[in-house]
């Protein structure tokens, strides 16, 4: 317990932060949004270590990879009991699950859908069957849904008073190919408005849900590292 804790405090006092974070308010909701330059940063996804454990949260994230060159980290997809994640996964250019395009139960099956593309220099999120279609090269991927913008229009299927509210977070990119804002609601919300604070606040052309009440940040810019869940599949974040 004692050693989780050091590393955890190692985490949060690490160096500047490459990532730019910042609370903000929507409707009366409070979100939290960091961006990352994926041309300057090391902007990654993460899931097991080296003896091939599941990571599942920010200490044993900070243990892979150094506590104090973590910069940012958030909870990156969908995935399984057992953490294998739902839908196309590919880190360091190894695929581990398959694309997923068809209609099914849950948000991930909403269509559409979509994921997060990263390369060396670049962050895209790409709808699923525009992905099949043009197969762009991607050195880390992951697949979520549904996408809450496509191409500037909120998901078609999103009621703007749906009951259905939930601590969310996702990730939106910029036309530009290279700027992703990473964003959670910091009291629940619904998917039309969480899908309007990227279209209407972020200004993200494309954005993508990544998951709902697991959600959580990692943010030493803020002093934040959420508690509450150790069991997280994949990871996205920044090192240095």
């Amino acid at each position: 317990m004692m050693r989780a804790l050091a590393l955890l405090l190692a985490l949060v006092a690490g160096p500047a932060s490459a990532v730019t974070c910042a609370d903000d308010t929507f409707e009366g909701h409070s979100f939290t949004a960091c961006t990352v330059d994926a041309a300057t940063e090391d902007l990654r996804l993460f899931h097991r270590n080296a003896d091939g454990g599941v990571l599942g949260g920010w200490t044993a994230l900070g243990a892979s990879v150094a506590p104090q060159s973590v910069q940012f980290a958030m909870n990156a997809g969908m995935y399984h009991d057992d953490r294998r994640a739902v839908g196309l996964y590919i880190q360091n250019g190894v695929e581990t699950a398959p694309l997923v395009t068809r209609a099914g139960p849950g948000n991930f099956g909403l269509l559409p859908n979509g994921l997060l593309c990263l390369t060396d220099d670049s962050a895209n999120v790409i709808e699923s069957l525009t992905f099949e279609l043009t197969k762009p090269a991607c050195r880390d991927a992951t697949q979520s849904g549904p996408m809450l913008v496509i191409d500037g229009k909120l998901h078609p299927r999103f009621i703007p008073d749906s009951p259905s509210l939930h601590v969310r977070n996702g990730v939106g990119t910029m036309a530009d190919g290279q700027t992703a804002i990473f964003a959670i609601s910091n009291d629940a919300v619904n998917f039309d408005t969480f899908g309007r604070y990227f279209r209407d606040v972020l200004k993200t052309p494309n954005a993508l849900f990544l998951d709902g009440s697991v959600s959580r940040l990692y943010a030493p810019e803020l002093n934040r590292a959420d508690f509450g869940f150790a069991a997280l599949g994949p990871i996205v974040g920044v090192v240095q």
